[in-house]
């Protein structure tokens, strides 16, 4: 058994290695794909995150304003869950934790990323880090063999 599991019944993610990043995130385009008003986004090394039976999984772009950019949301092509998104450019794998089978208590997000004061949305007040952006330490990893 991995330290991280997830995925749905018919493709599987796992994990040994610990996250690189973890983040509460208040994007457009998160919001817009998962509908939450936030949310939780935890990232992998692109070849720490396993994912058995990858044939099985249908890719769309992540952000469909940008569909020519590095992430791709994999959805399960036998029951349409989400299973992660994929970097086309093998630097990352992400996951939702509460959309895509994950334990959220055991990833839990350490600051908030790309919050925008101009939405109008209060700043959180949880006493974590709030950024504009990434945290300003997070240094995207060299792209990893598929």
């Amino acid at each position: 058994m991995a330290k991280y599991e997830g995925g749905c019944d018919h493709v599987h993610t796992s994990s040994d290695a610990d996250p690189i990043d973890n983040h509460t995130c208040h994007c457009s385009v998160c919001k817009g794909v998962t509908g939450q008003p936030d949310t939780h986004v935890v990232f992998f090394n692109y070849s720490d995150l396993k994912v058995d039976n990858v044939e099985n999984l249908n890719r769309q772009p992540f952000n469909a304003n940008n569909p020519d950019g590095p992430l791709e949301l994999c959805t399960c092509k036998d029951c349409g869950a989400p299973i992660m998104l994929d970097d086309r450019q093998h630097r990352i794998r992400v996951i939702v934790p509460n959309l895509m089978g994950h334990d959220t208590a055991a990833l839990p997000a350490t600051y908030h990323a790309f919050y925008n004061p101009a939405t109008g949305e209060p700043r959180p007040s949880d006493g974590r880090p709030v950024y504009e952006g990434l945290r300003p330490e997070f240094s995207w990893p060299a792209p990893q063999p598929a």
